[in-house]
C-alpha cells in the first residue's frame, strides 16, 4: 500500500508518498525536472517487497509548498537543505537514494554533507560529469554568462507542452509513453509563480556544474556501492555521464536502457529488477 502524506519542513508543506515495511532497508526517491514523486508510481509498487520507500516532492513541485520566488531562494543548494531536514524529520539517517535529473544535484549535497547516511546509490540519467551534459548546456552557459531579462524570459520553452512531451517521448519507442506523466506535469506549469521558480532554477543549474568536483570527490572518497542505469536516447543527459561514474568509483555498475530521459516510462520493471539484483 502506498500513502500520500504532508510534514511540515521548515515551514513548508512537504508532499510524499510513502510504502514498504519501514523495518526494511529505505530508499529515497528524488525525482527531475519538470516532474514530481508521481514520475515513481510505477517503480514503487515493484519494491515494497525488498524496500521501505520515501519520494518526496520537492518544494516548487508537485504537491509541496511553492512560495513565491521574491520569498523563497529557489537553488539546488537550497532544496537540497530542505530535503535534508526533511529526512531528519522523519528520523531518516541510513538509507539507498534514488537520483535523477534535478534530483541528482540534490542528493548528491545531501551526500557531500552527510556521507554516513548514503548506503548506495541508484543514479538514473542524474548526472554529475560534463561528460554527461547534451548540447543544449552549452547553450545555457551563454545565459549562465551573459543574462539579460530577454534569455531568462526565452527558457520557458523550457516547460512548454511541447518540450515536456519530447522529454518524455525522444528516444523511445512509438507509443509506449503513456501521456499520463505529461499531463499532470503540464498542468502543473499552470500553478501561480511556475515559471518564475522554474527559470530561477535553471539560471542556477551553473552551481551544479561548480560542484561537480565535489561530487566527484566524494564517490573518490566513499566509494559507495553505486547503479547507473541510464536511458541511453536521453539528449539532455548522455550516456557518457553513466560511465563516467566508473572512473572514480570502483563500486559502479553502469546499464544502458534503451529508451529516453524518462526511462521509468518504458523500463520500470526492468529498473526494479536491476535495483533488487544489486543492491
Amino acid at each position: 500500500m502506498i500513502t500520500y502524506q504532508k510534514i511540515k519542513v521548515d515551514k513548508l508543506d512537504i508532499f510524499y508518498r510513502e510504502a514498504g515495511d519501514p523495518r526494511k532497508p529505505t530508499l529515497v526517491l528524488f525525482h527531475g525536472f519538470p516532474s514530481a514523486s508521481h514520475m515513481f508510481r510505477e517503480l514503487i509498487p515493484q519494491l515494497t517487497d525488498r524496500f521501505h520507500l520515501i519520494a518526496p516532492d520537492f518544494p516548487g513541485f508537485g504537491q509541496s509548498s511553492a512560495p513565491d520566488h521574491t520569498e523563497f531562494q529557489y537553488t539546488f543548494k537550497h532544496l537540497a537543505d530542505v530535503m535534508s531536514d526533511f529526512l531528519k524529520t522523519l528520523h531518516l539517517a541510513s538509507f539507498y537514494m534514488y537520483v535523477f535529473d534535478y534530483g541528482a544535484p540534490i542528493g548528491f549535497h545531501i551526500a557531500v554533507a552527510h556521507p554516513d547516511w548514503i548506503r548506495g546509490i541508484i543514479s538514473q540519467n542524474g548526472n554529475i560529469y560534463e561528460e554527461g551534459l547534451g548540447k543544449k548546456w552549452a547553450l545555457r552557459k551563454d545565459f549562465w554568462e551573459n543574462p539579460t531579462p530577454e534569455k531568462r524570459d526565452s527558457y520557458r520553452s523550457a516547460f512548454a507542452p511541447e518540450t515536456i512531451i519530447g522529454q518524455y517521448t525522444t528516444g523511445t519507442l512509438a507509443n509506449r509513453v503513456s501521456p499520463d506523466g505529461y499531463l499532470l506535469d503540464i498542468a502543473y506549469t499552470q500553478t501561480p509563480g511556475y515559471a518564475q521558480r522554474q527559470l530561477d532554477l535553471i539560471f542556477d543549474y551553473q552551481n551544479n556544474i561548480k560542484a561537480y568536483p565535489q561530487f566527484q570527490a566524494y564517490l573518490r572518497a566513499y566509494q559507495p556501492k553505486l547503479l547507473a542505469a541510464w536511458g541511453k536516447n536521453d539528449p539532455s543527459f548522455i550516456y557518457p555521464g553513466a560511465q563516467a561514474f566508473e572512473r572514480d568509483d570502483p563500486n559502479t555498475k553502469v546499464v544502458l536502457l534503451d529508451s529516453g530521459h524518462f526511462a521509468l516510462e518504458t523500463h520500470a520493471k526492468e529498473m526494479a529488477n536491476l535495483i533488487k539484483g544489486y543492491f
